[in-house]
C-alpha cells in the first residue's frame, strides 16, 4: 500500500471525474497522485470492451460524447481521435418507431396530415421552430391540439418510461431531470444537437490508459476508499495515518460518513447482453420501450462504433431497478425530488470540517451529469486548486 507522504493528492474513483483531475494535479501542478479504484477497470461507466463473439461493446450501456464546450473537446482530443457520430433514438409506439425526443418527424408520424400540420403551425408560433419544451410545461397549454399531442406525448412516450427508469411518477422527479427528454421543435432527428458529438475513433478504455499515462500518477486498481479513507474530528486519515494533502473524491457522498443519515437513494441497471447471429438487430442504434416491455431500451453497438461486421452482433438491453447498496451493483443515477437533496445537503454539510477535502462528480454530488459537463467541472476545479 502507497504511504502517506509519498503522494501530495489523493483521487478517488477512475471514472471521468477523477482521471482528468488526475491528469491536471499531476501534469500542471506536478503533483503526485495517487488513484483509488475500486473496480477492476478504469474509465467508470464508459468502460468498453472487445466482447468474446469480437464485437466492441460498452459495459455499462452506451455512452456518446457530446459538447459545446471547445475547451473540453480540445482536452480530450489531446488523447484521442474521434469517429464521426451523432446518436438517434427512435421509440417503439405500439409497434411504429418514431423519433425520440419526440419531434416534428415524430408528429407527422403520429397524427394524420392536415391536423399534424395545423399543430406544427401552432408550436412554431408559440415556441419557435428550433426550440425545446419540457413535456410537463407543454401539458399546460390551453389549446385542445396542443393538448390532445400532449396527452399523446405524455401517455405514449413519457409516463411509463420515466415510471420504469425511474421507479416514480414524472411529478415526483426534479424538473431538471424530466426536462433532459423534450418535445423538440424540428426536423432534426439527432438525439443531442451540441457542437462537437462522437465516439473515440479506438476505445474509451484507450482515451482513459493515455489520460493515466504519467510519470506522477499511480494507480491502485480493486482498492475499496471505504475501508483506508476515514474523516475524524477534522483530520483525514490515510490508511490509518493522518493525510494532509488533497483529497478529491468522487464516490457516493453518503459511503463517505458510513451512511449514517440513511442511504441517498439512486436507481441501478441490470444489463443483459446478447448476440445474435444476424447483420442487423435494429434501424438505429438505440430504440426505446415507453409503452411496454420491462426494460426500457435495446442499444445495438456496431451502429455507435462502425464496427464492420456480417452476420452477427450484439445488443443490450437495460431494466431499470431500485439501487440496495450491495457490492454487485453499481449507483447510476441519483433520484433528484426535494426529499432526497435535503439529505444530501445534510452529508454535504460533513465535508465543510474538511477543506482539503473536494466532492466531485455524479455521485459526490448527487447531480445527473453528462461527460462533458463532469469534464468541465474537473478542468475548472482543478484551475482553483493550482493558481
Amino acid at each position: 500500500m502507497k504511504k502517506r507522504g509519498m503522494c501530495d493528492c489523493l483521487v478517488i474513483g477512475c471514472g471521468m471525474a477523477g482521471t482528468v483531475i488526475a491528469r491536471e494535479l499531476a501534469e500542471r501542478a506536478g503533483k503526485k497522485v495517487l488513484i483509488l479504484e475500486m473496480r477492476d477497470h478504469i474509465g467508470g461507466n464508459t468502460c468498453d470492451y472487445m466482447n468474446e463473439s469480437g464485437i466492441f461493446v460498452h459495459r455499462f450501456g452506451p455512452h456518446i460524447f457530446h459538447t459545446d464546450s471547445k475547451r473540453v473537446f480540445d482536452y480530450l482530443s489531446r488523447f484521442t481521435q474521434w469517429r464521426n457520430y451523432s446518436h438517434e433514438v427512435v421509440g417503439d409506439i405500439h409497434g411504429q418507431l418514431m423519433p425520440i425526443p419526440f419531434n416534428l418527424n415524430s408528429l407527422h408520424l403520429a397524427f394524420e396530415p392536415c391536423k399534424a400540420a395545423r399543430i406544427e403551425q401552432k408550436l412554431i408560433a408559440i415556441y419557435g421552430l428550433g426550440s425545446k419544451v419540457p413535456i410537463l410545461e407543454l401539458r399546460q397549454q390551453p389549446d385542445s391540439e396542443l393538448a390532445e399531442i400532449a396527452d399523446f406525448i405524455y401517455n405514449n412516450i413519457f409516463l411509463y418510461y420515466t415510471q420504469k427508469q425511474w421507479g416514480l411518477a414524472p411529478d415526483e422527479i426534479d424538473a431538471l431531470v424530466t426536462a433532459r427528454v423534450p418535445v423538440f421543435i424540428s426536423y432534426d432527428n439527432r438525439y443531442f444537437q451540441d457542437t462537437y458529438q462522437g465516439i473515440p475513433a479506438k476505445s474509451y478504455t484507450l482515451l482513459f490508459e493515455r489520460m493515466l499515462n504519467h510519470p506522477n500518477i499511480e494507480l491502485l486498481l480493486n482498492s475499496d476508499a471505504r475501508r483506508l479513507l476515514r474523516l475524524e474530528a477534522g483530520e483525514v486519515l490515510f490508511d490509518g495515518s493522518p493525510f494532509n494533502g488533497t483529497v478529491i473524491y468522487s464516490g457516493p457522498a453518503d459511503e463517505l460518513f458510513d451512511c449514517r443519515y440513511g442511504r441517498l437513494p439512486y436507481r441501478t441497471l441490470d444489463f443483459v447482453f446478447e448476440t445474435h447471429n444476424i447483420t442487423w438487430y435494429q434501424p438505429k442504434g438505440t430504440v426505446n420501450y415507453p409503452v411496454d416491455r420491462e426494460y426500457t431500451r435495446i442499444t445495438e453497438f456496431k451502429h455507435l462504433t462502425g464496427q464492420a461486421l456480417d452476420g452477427r452482433t450484439t445488443i443490450v438491453k437495460e431494466y431499470p431497478r431500485a439501487y440496495t447498496g450491495a457490492d454487485s451493483e453499481t449507483p447510476y443515477y441519483p433520484i433528484q425530488n426535494p426529499e432526497n437533496l435535503t439529505l444530501y445537503e445534510r452529508y454535504r454539510k460533513l465535508t465543510d470540517e474538511f477543506p482539503q477535502l473536494h466532492l466531485l462528480g455524479r455521485l459526490a454530488e448527487y447531480k445527473y451529469y453528462n461527460m462533458d459537463a463532469i469534464v468541465k467541472k474537473a478542468l475548472e476545479l482543478a484551475d482553483t486548486l493550482i493558481k
